[in-house]
């Protein structure tokens, strides 16, 4: 059995031998930087060294073709090198980065249209050239800009050009514990600045050319919004229906999202094969319909993948979509010549094409639980389903979707506990609801769009569509009031992601083949992960370490004491959910500190001075006030907060401390005066704000 399956994979899905070794090209040029002119020089040598085989005698060729395979081989992987080397902006000549200066002017266009925040527009623009002196060059590059909300702000669109006169600041990270690396996050899409303007950082350039395509799609999706907003009832059912239909989820309630989080039925509203896949069906059954197309295959095929291209690029391409997109067109190609391909080598095939387009697309989560759970699904879903046999149609479709859903689930745990720390358990019961009522809705949706001109119908159309939406979300929110919803607070690195991945692979082909050895390789991984958990336990057991978060406009120090988390905080971040989720709880996941209490044992306060264990505190902010004493009191770091009326000098006098912090609730220009006076007076000083949180082992 194994020896079959590896003959299948290595004979019927060759694209598997071509997408590993371009993976691991990717991975080294991502890790290691290797220069260009390195690459290009080891591609030579093994290129030369391919066709150099046809000199050897037949025999040897015959003997040493294993060489041959390796050659080829480490010619993807310099090929996987190159890919990656040349998606970095930064490696190419016209960049912006390397022309710009503070008194540097950028010539841009905003290519989407501005989102609306609480207190500016959010809008993506690429640069056209950089002005210097009165010199004009041209440059390329993507930045993120922020518009001041007025009156000329609110009237920019897509394709205006803008002078941009207000320097540039790069793209910082908090720099809180295990906190989203949204500096990395950015780069991937090759951006790497972004700033803040106001009227007088900008200025309105003549239009140039807009891309007509772009701006269909664009009005394409305006009109969707517009259409759903006014036809389907309900902030909540109307907002889950642009989300389901085109992926525009600005108007989803937050509370709502972590609800079909919770309930592991977050792809619905997140636009995913599943959603292409219904299309897909929908469009071969449109064409079947009409006369001229049902017995012409290549226009019907053309109709299909322009349509399905489309609401690709309309619901903005993501990593899921534009798996299923490429395989789908693999499909549709295959009717043609009468050809049905391994699913496996179309899987491989459509990665292979998607990491050549973009090699970033590797790090993306979205891409890489795509790819999972369709593996999940192809590799396991037959198995599981023919566990049980039903007899009743209503209950076999059932049982069908459930085993899809665990198929899916296996392949995918892992890597949801890397990444979100927590593994949806009530998931089956949330996908049997949940999905034949996203799937009649999403139907419905699209019906609405059709049907929009046609005076009192869509009307009716959007109530409907709001109440199975109404359910749907009843549904998910009464499951998320369940006991035993989620296993969560789970912290495991990328090794141990990877042993988990093994022992899940050993285990799975000794069930479904009976192989020993494979028994013996889970067993053993699991002793191995099971030591890696144990050790993690035991450091986190020991560690003591006081974080002093970066949350802009708030206050936040953690005390942890082994599995145990002090939390002392300004009142606006106590009580705001949200902030503690993205800020707080991965730094105390991953230091497997998730018993909070309130300030005891380990932490003495009094009067705003904290000691803990060693480390001697004063918090500083506008409600406290010190005292200068004849002796100075020995701290070990000043905490100041809440933009206080002091300065650095007096408290010098007052205290002998080691390093002064300014956490992120101050203004930017009073941390510049107080790091003008440390400096002067010779003190350490660590700006959150700037320099990310403060950590503080002990």
């Amino acid at each position: 059995m194994a020896k079959s399956y590896h003959i299948f994979i290595w004979k019927k899905a060759p694209f598997v031998r071509l997408l590993l070794p371009l993976i691991v090209g990717i991975i080294l040029e991502y890790y290691f930087n290797i220069k260009i002119s390195t690459i290009i020089f080891a591609g030579i040598i093994f290129l030369l060294s391919i066709p150099a085989f046809s000199f050897l005698a037949e025999s040897k060729r015959f003997v040493f073709r294993w060489i041959q395979g390796i050659l080829i081989s480490l010619l993807l992987v310099i090929f996987g090198l190159w890919t990656g080397w040349q998606k970095d902006i930064r490696n190419h000549q016209n960049w912006y980065g390397t022309k710009y200066g503070n008194n540097t002017l950028l010539a841009a266009t905003i290519i989407e249209p501005p989102v609306e925040k609480a207190k500016s527009y959010k809008a993506l623009a690429t640069v056209e050239s950089c002005v210097d002196s009165g010199l004009q060059r041209n440059a390329a590059g993507t930045i993120i800009l922020y518009f001041a909300k007025d009156s000329f702000s609110s009237r920019l669109t897509y394709g205006d050009r803008i002078i941009v006169a207000k320097p540039l600041r790069d793209i910082k990270n908090s720099g809180n514990p295990a906190a989203f690396d949204y500096a990395r996050y950015m780069a991937f899409q090759q951006i790497y600045q972004q700033g803040y303007l106001k009227k007088s950082d900008w200025a309105l350039l003549p239009k140039g050319f807009v891309n007509p395509f772009k701006k269909t799609l664009f009005d394409t999706r305006n009109f969707v919004v517009h259409t759903i907003d006014r036809y389907i009832p309900g902030e909540n059912e109307s907002g889950l229906a642009k989300a389901l239909l085109i992926g525009y989820r600005i108007d989803l309630d937050k509370d709502l999202v972590q609800a079909y989080s919770n309930a592991g039925v977050v792809h619905i509203i997140a636009i995913s094969g599943l959603h292409l896949g219904l299309i897909y069906g929908l469009l071969l059954w449109l064409t079947l319909k009409i006369p001229m197309l049902k017995k012409a295959k290549i226009p019907r095929v053309a109709v299909i993948l322009f349509c399905m291209w489309f609401f690709v690029f309309l619901t903005g391409a993501s990593p899921s979509v534009m798996r299923a997109a490429v395989m789908f067109s693999f499909i549709s190609v295959g009717t043609i010549f009468q050809k049905r391909a391994s699913v496996y080598n179309s899987l491989s095939a459509s990665a292979f094409l998607l990491l050549c387009f973009d090699p970033y697309l590797l790090w993306n989560v979205g891409f890489q639980l795509s790819y999972l759970a369709v593996l999940g699904i192809v590799a396991l879903q037959k198995t599981i389903y023919n566990w049980f046999y039903v007899k009743n149609r209503i209950l076999d479709y059932t049982w069908k979707l459930a085993s899809v859903s665990i198929a899916a689930q296996i392949f995918t745990i892992p890597i949801c506990f890397y990444y979100f720390h927590q593994l949806p358990l009530l998931f089956l019961i949330a996908n049997i609801i949940v999905i034949p009522l996203a799937t009649v809705a999403l139907c419905g949706c699209i019906v609405l769009i059709a049907v929009s001109p046609l005076g009192a119908l869509p009307v009716y159309i959007g109530k409907l569509v709001a109440a199975l939406l109404f359910v749907m979300n009843y549904s998910v929110r009464t499951i998320n009031q369940l006991p035993f919803l989620l296993w969560n607070n789970v912290s495991i690195s990328v090794w141990e992601t990877i042993l988990l991945y093994l022992t899940f692979i050993a285990f799975l082909t000794w069930l479904f083949n009976r192989n020993k050895l494979a028994l013996k390789f889970g067993l053993g991984f699991t002793l191995v992960f099971s030591a890696f958990i144990f050790f993690d336990k035991w450091i986190s057991f020991r560690q003591k370490a006081i974080i002093i978060y970066n949350v802009p406009m708030h206050s936040a120090i953690d005390f942890i004491d082994g599995h145990q988390s002090y939390l002392l905080a300004d009142s606006g971040f106590v009580n705001d959910p949200l902030l503690q989720k993205y800020n707080l709880y991965p730094a105390r996941i991953s230091l497997n500190a998730t018993n909070s209490r309130a300030l005891i044992n380990a932490v003495f306060a009094s009067n705003n001075f904290y000691q803990f264990y060693n480390k001697k505190i004063l918090v500083l902010d506008t409600a406290n006030s010190y005292t200068i004493s004849a002796e100075k009191i020995n701290l070990d770091y000043v905490v100041i907060s809440k933009n206080p009326k002091i300065k650095i000098r007096d408290i010098a006098q007052a205290f002998d401390c080691n390093q002064y912090i300014f956490d992120a609730s101050n203004s930017l220009w009073k941390i510049e005066q107080w790091k003008k006076e440390c400096e002067e007076l010779h003190l350490h000083f660590h700006s959150v704000s700037e320099q990310g949180a403060f950590v503080i082992i002990q």
